[in-house]
C-alpha cells in the first residue's frame, strides 16, 4: 500500500468518524483560538461567567454515570491526582458541579495576573490559562 493510498484510506476513515484530516492532526487550542471558542459576547476577552457557562457544560458532557459527579475516570487527566484532591473538600474522591466550578474558577484567577476578571489570547497561553483551558476543553 502506498503513502498516498495510506493517506486516503485514514481521510475516509476520519470523514466516517466525523471528524476532519485538519482536525484531528490540529494541535490543541491555542489562546487565540480558546477566545474565539469560549467569548460568547464577541469582546476579545473571555470572563468568569462565560468560563463557568463552558465548564458547566463540559461536567454535564463528561458526567456519564448519572451520579452528579466526576471521578478520576471521568475527569480523563484534567486533572491531576493532587488536583482533585484539592478540589474536592468533601474528601469523597470524586467532583461535584460546584466542586468542578470551584477548581474552574480557581485556575481562572490562577491565569488572571493583572486581576481584571478576564483573560485574553496571552493570559489563555500562560501556564495557568493552559491549565483552565485543559480542566473545560
Amino acid at each position: 500500500m502506498t503513502l498516498r493510498s495510506i493517506s486516503g484510506f485514514a481521510a475516509v476513515a476520519l470523514t466516517i468518524v466525523g471528524v476532519s484530516a485538519p482536525a484531528a492532526m490540529a494541535k490543541p487550542a491555542g489562546g487565540a483560538s480558546a477566545v474565539r471558542m469560549i467569548d460568547t459576547d464577541n469582546d476579545g476577552t473571555v470572563d468568569m461567567k462565560e468560563v463557568q457557562a463552558v465548564a458547566s457544560a463540559t461536567f454535564d458532557r463528561l458526567e456519564k454515570d448519572a451520579d452528579s459527579t466526576l471521578d478520576a475516570k471521568e475527569l480523563k487527566g484534567r486533572l491531576s491526582k493532587s488536583g482533585v484532591k484539592s478540589a474536592d473538600p468533601d474528601s469523597d474522591g470524586t467532583l461535584d458541579k460546584n466542586e468542578y466550578l470551584a477548581a474552574v474558577a480557581e485556575r481562572f484567577k490562577m491565569a488572571d495576573p493583572d486581576n481584571d476578571g478576564t483573560l485574553d489570547a496571552k493570559e489563555l497561553n500562560s501556564k495557568a490559562g493552559k491549565a483552565l483551558v485543559a480542566l473545560i476543553k
